[in-house]
């Protein structure tokens, strides 16, 4: 399903800031040698974290799921001098990818790259974060919001991505064990009362969620 038009998609493009050369080579790096590219997030996309980041001024950001780096740098431009961004990721040959872009990066002494299971590394950082953003597995979303929500202080911003999961939630009959996860996570989030959230159409949707009380 095509959610968003590509003549919309295309102009918001180019009325948007250029990215910089090293995400635009791990952008065109993922398409060309990636055997999943479209999980990567966007120029778009990318922007609109980048934005985030540089709107709260972060010292702690927590990402679950690099990939080859791409949302890493963008998030990582809104860090504090001080700060640091954690990110996790499962697939040892996409941390190595990401690991190489990070170590060419202004911002490479500030990103800490993790790499296993994120729900057994998570519980051994002992931070306080200002800014998460999950983009992992989709089965696992209900517990990583969970398991977050209990750890993180009022005020602080997650970050959800593909809440749409490519439009199978979009649909009258949902199917797949991915989109049944995402359609669950999706209301799970909606009841709870601790949270103020809102569902962005942007790219294959992100949800905003920030921890109230």
């Amino acid at each position: 399903m095509e959610l968003i038009n590509p003549a919309a998609e295309k102009y918001a493009y180019s009325h948007s800031s250029a990215t910089n050369a090293l995400l635009q080579e791990i952008h065109d790096y993922t398409h060309q040698h990636h055997a999943e590219p479209h999980m990567l997030s966007g120029p778009v996309q990318g922007k609109f974290l980048s934005m985030v980041s540089r709107m709260i001024k972060p010292k702690r950001i927590l990402e679950i799921g690099t990939l080859t780096g791409y949302s890493s740098l963008c998030l990582a431009e809104g860090l504090s001098p001080e700060g640091e961004l954690h990110t996790i990721e499962l697939r040892s040959e996409d941390a190595r990818i990401a690991q190489a872009f990070f170590d060419r990066s202004k911002h490479k002494e500030q990103i800490k790259l993790h790499v296993g299971n994120a729900h057994e590394i998570i519980p051994h950082l002992k931070e306080n974060w200002d800014l998460i953003f999950v983009d992992a597995e989709k089965t696992g979303y209900i517990d990583y919001f969970n398991a977050l929500l209990e750890i993180v202080i009022p005020g602080t911003f997650m970050l959800f991505d593909n809440v749409f999961f490519h439009g199978e939630v979009l649909k009258e009959e949902i199917k797949g064990k991915n989109a049944l996860a995402i359609n669950h996570f999706n209301v799970h989030i909606k009841q709870n009362e601790s949270t103020d959230k809102v569902m962005l159409s942007i790219r294959d949707g992100i949800t905003i969620v920030q921890k109230l009380f």
